[in-house]
């Protein structure tokens, strides 16, 4: 099968959903760009035109509301915000509009807009421009949220996006945008609410999401060579959450570490470990260990960012604890980010 990037994934999910669709807008700052939102859409914009990929000013809030407005009328907006803090300005509009919509109105239409956000850390970019917003959106019933990890998932999930019914909010951490894996050529649906087992094992569940999937893949490179076989579990939805597989891996290796690129506190490392203490804690072994952000605002300067923001080092340490190893040091590897050169 051919091999794409990250952003080559969702360029080609974007024009093929368009062609079938002719319903489905994409609309957000400098997706007219010649870098088209790090590759993204700059292929839609040269086959659709400013007719249907719409540069918009910084009117987050304003563009909201047009967005579901447009999309309780029969369009399929794709609203792409190049920075998700900012998407912070059009939570009403997510929120209390199109998340709300099927209840407010008796399930009659709906409110199918489709928001991508770009997250995580890059080149030092400081607290209010590297944030992961998943645990926000992922709060909220009405909405799908999903952080695909990898290109074959961020076409399908994206597909997936743009055929349903409901408004989704799809994440995507800046760092992955170069990826490359395996894609189908034709286009096809990855569902919400179904995770991936990334590398079976036997020792240690990791849960992760979104770049902490390649980190923990890191981290079980590592920990095989000490003969530890970690499970990689890439949750891919955040809201619906696959609370199946998540207990069926931990039923297996009796231990669990869960990697998120945000905040432990109130986020998803607390809700998969909430799933397994509610459904059956006395399969582990061992308490819960989460991996995250420290519990502040992230830092500027790259040296400083990186050390604010959990790696495979880290992963692969929580995992030892668990085995009662932690005295044997875990070296890190290097980031997922290597080789990322700055914004779009």
């Amino acid at each position: 099968m051919r091999k794409l990037t990250y952003h080559q994934a969702i360029s080609e999910a974007t024009v093929q959903a368009m062609e079938a669709d002719p319903s489905i807008v994409v609309a957000g700052q400098s997706v007219d760009d010649h870098k088209g939102v790090y590759g993204t859409t700059r292929e839609a914009y040269a086959r659709f035109g400013a007719g249907r990929v719409r540069d918009i000013p910084n009117g987050e809030n304003a563009f909201a509301g047009i967005a579901v407005g447009a999309a309780t009328m029969g369009m399929r907006p794709l609203v792409v915000h190049t920075r998700a803090d900012f998407m912070f300005l059009a939570m009403d509009g997510i929120f209390n509009l199109a998340a709300k919509w099927r209840y407010m109105y008796g399930n009659r239409g709906g409110a199918p807009v489709v928001m991508r956000g770009v997250v995580g850390r890059g080149w030092g970019q400081g607290a209010t421009h590297s944030q992961s917003l998943q645990s926000l959106f992922g709060h909220f019933p009405g909405l799908y949220v999903a952080t695909p990890a990898s290109p074959v998932d961020a076409k399908g999930l994206l597909i997936s996006a743009l055929r349903s019914d409901d408004p989704v909010v799809l994440l995507e951490n800046r760092g992955l945008y170069e990826v490359t894996g395996e894609v189908p050529e034709e286009p096809f649906t990855v569902p919400f609410g179904k995770g991936r087992i990334v590398r079976p094992g036997t020792d240690v569940t990791v849960v992760a999401s979104s770049l902490m999937v390649h980190e923990a893949e890191r981290a079980a490179d590592l920990l095989a060579v000490r003969g530890v076989n970690i499970e990689v579990v890439d949750v891919r939805s955040i809201r619906p959450l696959d609370d199946a597989l998540i207990l069926e891996s931990v039923a297996r290796t009796g231990r669990l570490v869960v990697a998120d690129t945000s905040w432990a506190r109130y986020g998803l490392a607390a809700e998969v470990a909430a799933v397994v203490a509610e459904h059956d804690p006395g399969m582990l072994k061992a308490p819960v260990r989460r991996v995250a952000l420290a519990d502040c605002p992230a830092p500027v300067s790259w040296p400083l960012e990186e050390a604010f923001n959990p790696q495979a080092g880290a992963v692969a340490g929580a995992c030892l604890e668990l085995l009662g190893q932690a005295s044997a040091a875990a070296p890190d590897l290097p980031s997922a980010l290597e080789g990322f050169i700055g914004p779009y």
